[in-house]
């Protein structure tokens, strides 16, 4: 049996407890950060609070204008991707058989490189806002998709017999009882992709456009301005913050209710011969699916087949060309060095952020701090801290697996820490009324209601993580496969670049395979409402 719900509501006086210890926390960061300004001048890695406060006043019109233009794009990515994912999510419902082709060909346009994807959609789009408000969607639509489809399944089964009972179908169980239940879920979504909204937006600026905090930091980057270069990474962090804290606000006004206690027995498995069928049909359907939009798509905007490669063309220079085998040789060497860092940092942050979750409901009154400095890690742009991790770490492995681990920390935390609130309170109050510690609260009651939470946040990480180490690899190592992809854009061998990015794209769906098999194993014991 599994238990799944809802959250106790948290005392006024508590959450003011609360919120006067992060303002003390802040207060406490920003001297440390000061401090360590001044020691590390020298570096010309590091500016203070002072000075950045100091230069955002000197250069406010400039900095306001940059602000505008990428603020503008990532609310418009960030409208348009979620929206994209409510649509996917209803879809999946209506139609249960569509999901996989759903989540798997999400999950494959979500993948693809933005060292690759970038440059394509602004010979595509032109010079335009397009490019921008595009990646700022991709950003976003399947960290919101992701805990959509968990929450669409985190209901009562006795509702939708009561549903059938009144001869209803899947659209009215949809509206009635699934979007209420799915709301905490979209809401923790929502709140993981405001920031990634502005972050893609920023990135979408990296390839072409005129004006936005995104080309200011390509100007700052290059001319060794550190105090422009962390003037912009804080307005970055503080407009994700704000929306950040504005999400949350919003949910707190709205769920009132708690969720209903999920009871579940184990749901009747499939033979081995029939699951791997289904299977194989799934990914056959994605795969035909991916090919034909590709071919399509490429076809019917008249790209030339110059920097434009048909799935002929990746075929042929990985298996016909006569140089084929060099080029196999040259991917899996920088596989290789990709991977060094890749699968240290995916575990490392989905440890930290679980392993902050659990301190955080454990102790709430350093959950303000905590997660003002988890926003502001996630919110500074990649194209900044990748150069300055490298800088302080140095140009090998370590610097690629902090990156990692920072771009896997922050969803799976709030992930995570949604998912320990979403634990029962009816079975708390059971727990309180054998005088239950914490800890066995945790244990018995929590851990399991997270789960679903943790193994969601564990799929959206996956290209996350590859698109965090491609960065990485082309901004700051010099090595493996992003670097191996921006040297191929920069020589024109469009063979080797589409190569890397089907390459990339496949083996990021191979790991959220495997950790999809985890999750079914785990779900099947600890929460089979929620197993799939």
């Amino acid at each position: 049996m599994s238990l799944v719900a809802a959250r106790r509501p948290h005392h006024p006086l508590s959450r003011r407890r609360s919120g006067v210890l992060a303002v003390v926390g802040v207060a406490v960061l920003l001297v440390v950060w000061e401090f360590s300004a001044r020691v590390l001048t020298d570096a010309f890695v590091l500016a203070g609070p002072v000075g950045i406060a100091v230069y955002v006043v000197d250069n406010a019109p400039l900095l306001a204008r940059a602000l505008g233009v990428t603020l503008g794009n990532a609310a418009a990515g960030f409208l348009l991707g979620n929206a994209a994912a409510i649509l996917l999510a209803i879809v999946a419902v209506l139609w249960p058989r569509s999901r996989t082709i759903v989540t798997g060909v999400g999950l494959l346009v979500f993948c693809l490189p933005l060292v690759a994807t970038g440059p394509l959609l602004r010979v595509v789009l032109g010079p335009g806002p397009e490019p921008q408000i595009v990646l700022a969607a991709l950003a976003v639509y399947y960290t919101t998709l992701i805990p959509l489809l968990v929450g669409l399944r985190a209901a009562p089964a006795t509702w939708f017999d009561l549903v059938r009972s009144y001869g209803r179908g899947r659209w009215t169980a949809l509206v009635h009882v699934r979007a209420r239940a799915s709301l905490p879920y979209l809401f923790a979504g929502l709140q993981i992709a405001a920031p990634a909204a502005f972050l893609g937006a920023m990135v979408g600026e990296f390839t072409g456009a005129e004006t936005g905090l995104g080309v200011l930091t390509i100007r700052a980057t290059r001319a060794l301005d550190v105090d422009l270069t962390w003037a912009v990474a804080t307005i970055a962090t503080v407009v994700s913050l704000l929306a950040y804290l504005a999400i949350g606000a919003i949910a707190r006004a709205v769920l009132h209710d708690r969720p209903p206690v999920i009871l579940a027995t184990s749901p009747e498995l499939a033979t081995r011969r029939r699951r791997a069928l289904r299977v194989s049909l799934d990914v056959a359907a994605i795969a035909t699916l991916v090919v034909v939009v590709w071919w399509a798509a490429l076809d019917a905007l008249g790209l030339s087949t110059f920097f434009a490669k048909r799935p002929g063309d990746v075929v042929d220079a990985l298996l016909v060309a006569p140089d084929s085998a060099q080029t196999r040789a040259t991917l899996l060497a920088a596989l290789g060095e990709t991977g060094s860092s890749l699968l240290p940092g995916f575990l490392a942050g989905l440890l930290l952020g679980a392993g902050l979750a659990v301190v955080l409901v454990l102790v709430p009154a350093i959950e303000g701090t905590a997660m003002s400095v988890a926003i502001a890690l996630r919110s500074v742009p990649i194209v900044t801290t990748a150069p300055l991790v490298t800088l302080l770490l140095g140009r090998g492995p370590l610097g690629s697996i902090v990156i990692v681990a920072i771009m896997v920390f922050f969803p799976t935390l709030v992930a995570c820490l949604h998912g320990l609130r979403q634990a029962p309170g009816q079975a708390l109050d059971v727990l309180d009324s054998y005088a239950a510690g914490s800890v066995q609260r945790l244990v018995r009651v929590r851990i399991p209601a997270m789960l679903p939470a943790f193994f969601a946040a564990a799929r959206m990480s996956v290209p996350a993580s590859m698109l965090a180490v491609t960065v990485v690899d082309w901004l700051a190592t010099g090595t493996g496969i992003g670097s191996l992809m921006a040297l191929s854009a920069s020589l024109s061998d469009y063979d080797m670049l589409w190569s890397c990015v089907v390459v990339v794209s496949v083996l990021a769906v191979i790991g959220y395979a495997l950790v999809g098999v985890i999750e079914t194993r785990v779900l099947r014991v600890y929460a089979p409402e929620q197993s799939a």
